[in-house]
């Protein structure tokens, strides 16, 4: 027998303690004073804290950036990085977002996949080598952030007090083991309202999300509002046109997708843009709304801004607008860009830059966080393929991804490592009625408890 199949002793607590995280809506949400990010991912710390003591494990929130739950003693740290906050909910749910709801063997509910269920199955890991009494040759600890969603400032924080990891996973992508990230940066595009005929424009709920939905409300005459429900109509249902007494509001009907994989959505933002486009000119629209037409249009690989690359580790540049927001008097979106590996930051920013204001608009560089890339040789990786072969019966693939995840947080002693397998169903992690398939987060649980133990065991 295996360790790992020890952790299905614990399911129904697993399932308990999933339930009772889920309720709490811990969108990260930064402010001043004693809670970073907001009372609700202060909440959810607080509540993690208290069942990782109450199942007898060493446990401290570090200022409500994060907090961790440890087992075992020595001078080398072993870590499993998850998060608790959540992106907003999103309209469309069929169910309670912050309920969950079991039905057929999947588990609905906000955060169920990302990524509140590996956090507590991390923690019942730590308790079962607890129960177990394993005698390791280090600590391990499991770590719980708070803002992972919305640039992961939580773990500079957390490692200014804390000690770093020597090795350790997140489980916050899918198997087998990415040991290679892009570089992800953002960028702001900001400018006044020039626009003769938008009045307001909303799109996006983050910027690591395709928006689903955009909203515009325009002036204009009645011969461009039949102009417009005409281009619309062409459509098959994207948009919802209303006139009013001095023009239209107008609703696009997107696609929710995660910014590291944008064609797998539809962007309302860019769709609404472009229907706006078919009907007035660019004297009409303005600089800001023929920049977003000019050189984002509808790619998702920065081809109209000139950024379109690739490399063979990790795969193409991804480019993703996803937020805009416009008033009668100021304008801004932002755009969210996973680069390839082998690629530099520094130089994708200054053509961003030279693209931007060459249009006639401000560009503002949010962030820009190096690539990860550890080697497939590695010992880490040479042990966790080996805990996921052990327990599947299968070889462990190798492979890069766009998602930026919290194994770019571990100084470079980290990968990201499950929780889901690529061979089953979208979870819909950033969309509405966000999913868990049980049956196989079984399969999970057993993979992460066997790699905990190998990680506390190692010598």
């Amino acid at each position: 027998m295996l360790f790992g199949e020890k952790i299905l002793d614990y399911w129904d607590d697993i399932l308990k303690d999933l339930a009772t995280v889920v309720a709490i809506p811990s969108v990260a949400q930064p402010q001043e004073g004693e809670h970073p990010y907001g009372d609700q991912c202060a909440r959810v710390i607080d509540t993690v804290v208290a069942m990782a003591e109450g199942y007898g494990l060493k446990a401290k929130n570090v200022g409500y950036h994060a907090a961790h739950a440890e087992y075992g003693e020595g001078e080398g740290n072993a870590v499993v990085m998850a998060h608790l906050d959540v992106v907003p909910a999103g309209e469309g749910w069929d169910t309670d977002p912050y309920t969950m709801v079991i039905d057929d063997n999947l588990a609905f509910g906000r955060g169920v996949s990302d990524n509140k269920g590996p956090a507590i199955v991390a923690l019942h890991c730590l308790r079962a080598l607890k129960d177990a009494g394993v005698k390791g040759n280090r600590k391990l600890r499991v770590i719980f952030g708070s803002a992972e969603e919305i640039g992961m400032e939580d773990m500079p924080h957390y490692f200014e007090s804390e000690q770093k990891p020597d090795m350790g996973f997140t489980p916050d992508a899918s198997y087998g083991i990415c040991h290679c990230e892009k570089g992800h940066m953002g960028f702001k595009v900001l400018s006044e309202n020039t626009s003769a005929v938008v009045k307001s424009f909303v799109s996006g709920t983050v910027s690591n999300a395709v928006p689903f939905k955009a909203e515009c409300s325009l002036k204009c005459g009645p011969e461009q509002v039949e102009k417009l429900l005409a281009k619309a109509k062409k459509e098959k249902g994207m948009f919802d046109i209303t006139p009013t007494a001095d023009g239209a509001d107008v609703v696009c009907h997107g696609k929710a997708a995660h910014a590291s994989t944008p064609w797998q959505g539809v962007n309302a933002a860019s769709h609404l843009v472009e229907l706006l486009v078919k009907v007035f000119s660019k004297e009409q629209l303005g600089s800001f709304f023929w920049f977003i037409h000019e050189k984002i249009g509808l790619c998702t690989d920065g081809e109209l801004i000139g950024v379109k690359m690739s490399d063979e580790p990790s795969g193409p540049l991804t480019f993703n607008l996803g937020l805009v927001n416009v008033d009668e008097a100021q304008c801004s979106l932002t755009v969210d860009i996973r680069y390839p590996a082998t690629k530099d930051g520094k130089e994708i920013s200054s053509i961003l830059k030279e693209q931007v204001e060459s249009s006639g608009v401000t560009f503002e560089l949010l962030s820009d966080a190096a690539p990860l890339y550890l080697p497939k040789e590695s010992q880490l990786v040479t042990l966790l393929s080996g805990a996921y072969k052990d327990i599947t019966g299968e070889e462990c693939d190798i492979f890069s991804m766009g998602g930026g995840t919290y194994a770019r947080q571990m100084f470079g002693k980290g990968v990201a490592f499950g929780a889901g397998f690529k061979d089953q169903a979208d979870s819909r992690a950033h969309q509405c009625n966000e999913f868990l398939d049980l049956r196989r987060f079984k399969l999970h649980a057993e993979i992460c408890l066997e790699a905990m133990y190998r990680m506390l065991t190692a010598e």
